[in-house]
């Protein structure tokens, strides 16, 4: 049986849950924490400005769960195994666990998988089966935390893609510094569809 309330305190401690290539299952922190600006250092290319001009997309919260956790676990090396597949839609039932996913003529077509506690957005993993699908949602999930008031977007690891979007590193004391703020500020993060495509 699924702990979902031990599992909750883990990423409230600033823990993170992730399979290694033998498939079992460990928690993990990082000095070296990565964060999503919600700020004016929230950036993101010319190229897709255009793209969002032309409303290609349309966004959904939670309409294909599943559907993305299996987005995200689909590559050659992944560190979502079929435990925390089944771990992440518990999570999802209890209001935990949350995909945040762009729509292309009736298909998804991308997504960002995460675990919301009150004002901190913790994003699992992401993943695009159209070009530039992720990098829309990406967009239009930080525009929804600004609106909802979240305190933190915690990308748990760089890497050269998140730092297009202005993404920075803290250490393991700042990060949970800001996770107490957030922790501390309740925020609604499921709205209505109409609602989050008027973004």
């Amino acid at each position: 049986m699924i702990d979902i309330a031990a599992i909750i305190q883990g990423y409230a401690q600033g823990n993170f849950l992730m399979a290694d290539e033998n498939q079992r299952l460990a928690w993990y922190s990082s000095n070296r924490r990565a964060l999503i600006p919600l700020d004016d250092r929230f950036r993101y290319p010319k190229s897709l400005r255009r793209l969002l001009n032309k409303n290609m997309f349309s966004v959904a919260i939670n309409r294909d769960f599943l559907g993305v956790c299996l987005g995200c676990a689909n590559r050659p090396t992944t560190w979502i195994s079929p435990e925390l597949i089944e771990i992440y839609l518990e999570l999802n039932k209890a209001g935990w666990a949350y995909s945040f996913e762009t729509w292309l003529d009736g298909q998804l077509a991308g997504g960002i998988l995460g675990i919301v506690i009150r004002g901190a957005f913790i994003g699992e993993s992401m993943f695009y089966n159209v070009p530039n699908a992720s990098k829309v949602a990406m967009v239009k999930l930080v525009a929804h935390l600004r609106k909802q008031g979240f305190v933190l977007f915690d990308a748990q690891l760089q890497n050269p893609h998140l730092e297009r979007f202005g993404a920075y590193v803290v250490s393991h004391k700042e990060y949970l510094q800001l996770l107490a703020k957030a922790l501390a500020k309740p925020c609604t993060f499921l709205v209505d569809e109409k609602e989050l495509n008027s973004l």
